[in-house]
């Protein structure tokens, strides 16, 4: 009988956890390889860089992690948890890893080790009766949509932009957002399991009652509603999550209106606003600018080869030659052939008597892009075209600002003003969209830069910083933001606010072990 090769020691970390000496993380090591095996305990450079890379205007350097650790199961977890509370090793849980623009895969600081769940990524249930789902945190949107159709479930999902790679459970516990009805995804879930950072299984909501059969359709369960603090938060790890699922509509219109003046922004808002609060316009409306269009389809060199700021004479040429307004706007209705055709006449209506915008239905874009792309969004589809963001400018460097303020047309006046103002000090593009929610108001805003161009680098982080403290000033704070901010960002929303953070933390993870520094939190 031939006797098995032992599974090789892994490497020696580059960078070791705060605190912790090499010794004792070589052997916490060492444990984690006695839970989960040795594939999945990874140390080594090459198996690590993956892990490293960000799209933030920083060093990887600040947000290398000391070594990633792959869990399949919450037995896992929990056995995880006591290794690291005993050895004070900090770990960062991540999904898909996919947070692009945010931090992607990498720690907020170094030292940190990755917890990835991808391989949790068991579909647990659907029910098409009460349309839910309860997902694990590996599962993709792609996977849950193969589900739906190979098991000819007319469900549909509700995606953020990047659909295929991303994954609801960590879109939706860091507040991510979608296109369809369906779309302020934290609203759409229902129940969650957290593994505690002292090893404890919570189920929150009715998941807590033994033999409930209630989990995904009763949001509030007993007492104080809990689901909330384990988003955007480092309180525990999210290992199911229930979701609800819209039912396919019978007629699905998506719709385009084209505006071909910057400051046509104040009165689009002001037009299609009481459409969406009166629920005729069903789903989040998207007004992108002619870069987010242009730079969903081509690189900017196309059109420019030069440094610094776009100038308007080569906006202007991208949008006549691309049929591109300066403002486009992306909606859709959903339901019978009658409730569609009432909304339809309504949106029209409101239009034409507002004597501004062109309307462009599916039939007429065809197969154009970015139409196509953003009609796909909108039904729940899988879509990699916003990716082309990345390729405007060259160079891998992007970071999301997304500043929140009440759905009015002076709002967007001024946001516009402010944003294209501190780019344009620092010779960065205005790429940018608004996404009308319930009544709120997103402003959403891709800083790329080239991350090869220390100059650029330099300038960027430079840019965001202002972009958050003079729009902090004039009390636009963000509602969601990367690794290498969120400290600033935390300070926007007062002292007492990051005190309670702190005293949950300190509560609920003593030693602070889980992501610390997410969201600016620590213990």
């Amino acid at each position: 009988m031939t006797a098995q090769k032992a599974a090789p020691a892994p490497a020696a970390p580059a960078i070791l956890p705060p605190g912790v000496s090499a010794s004792d993380f070589a052997g916490a090591i060492r444990e984690f390889i006695e839970i989960l095996g040795a594939e999945n305990v990874l140390t080594d450079a090459d198996h690590l860089a993956p892990y490293t890379k960000v799209m933030v205007a920083e060093s990887e350097d600040l947000h290398r992690p000391a070594a990633v650790i792959m869990a399949r199961t919450v037995e896992q977890v929990q056995k995880i948890m006591a290794v690291c509370n005993r050895v004070r090793v900090p770990i960062w849980p991540i999904s898909t890893g996919r947070n692009f623009g945010y931090g992607s895969a990498a720690p907020q600081s170094a030292g940190q080790v990755i917890l990835d769940l991808r391989h949790m990524n068991r579909i647990i249930e659907v029910d098409p009766v009460m349309c839910t789902a309860l997902v694990e945190p590996g599962v993709t949107y792609q996977q849950l949509k193969d589900y739906l159709v190979e098991n000819n479930i007319p469900l549909w999902l509700s995606c953020p932009a990047p659909s295929a790679i991303a994954g609801p459970l960590g879109n939706t516990v860091d507040r991510g957002v979608g296109y369809t009805p369906y779309g302020e995804h934290f609203m759409m879930q229902c129940g969650m399991e957290v593994v505690l950072a002292d090893g404890q299984v919570l189920r929150t909501g009715m998941g807590g009652v033994q033999n409930t059969n209630a989990w995904q359709v009763f949001k509030w369960g007993y007492g104080p509603y809990l689901d909330g603090i384990f988003t955007q938060s480092n309180y525990g790890v999210v290992t199911k999550m229930g979701m609800w699922l819209m039912p396919q509509p019978p007629v699905y219109k998506p719709f385009s209106i084209r505006y071909e003046k910057d400051e046509d922004i104040h009165d689009i808002v002001e037009t299609l606003r009481p459409l969406r609060i009166a629920g005729v316009i069903p789903n989040a409306m998207v007004f992108a600018n002619v870069m987010w269009e242009a730079a969903a389809i081509m690189p900017r060199s196309k059109y420019y080869q030069g440094t610094g700021t776009t100038p308007d004479h080569v906006l202007e040429e991208i949008k006549a030659k691309e049929g591109i307004g300066a403002w486009n706007v992306y909606a859709a209705l959903y339901g019978t052939k009658e409730q569609v055709e009432v909304n339809w006449n309504i949106i029209t209506g409101a239009i034409k008597a507002s004597g501004k915008g062109r309307i462009i239905t599916e039939e007429e874009a065809g197969e154009t892009e970015p139409f196509k792309y953003r009609a796909k969004l909108m039904r729940g589809d899988m879509t990699l075209q916003e990716f082309g963001l990345y390729r405007w400018r060259g160079g891998g460097g992007s970071m999301w600002f997304a500043p929140v303020t009440v759905a009015k047309g002076s709002e967007t006046r001024d946001q516009t003003e402010l944003a294209k103002k501190i780019l344009g000090e620092f010779g960065l593009d205005y790429v940018a969209e608004y996404i009308v929610g319930m009544r709120d108001m997103h402003h959403i805003i891709d800083v790329l830069f080239d991350r090869s161009n220390p100059d650029e680098m330099e300038r960027a982080h430079a840019c965001f910083a202002k972009l958050l403290s003079e729009f902090g000033k004039r009390g636009y704070a963000v509602y969601r933001v990367n690794t290498a901010f969120m400290d600033q960002t935390a300070d926007l929303y007062g002292p007492v606010k990051r005190h309670v953070d702190q005293a949950l933390k300190r509560a609920l993870d003593p030693n602070g072990i889980i992501a610390p520094g997410k969201s600016g939190i620590r213990i």
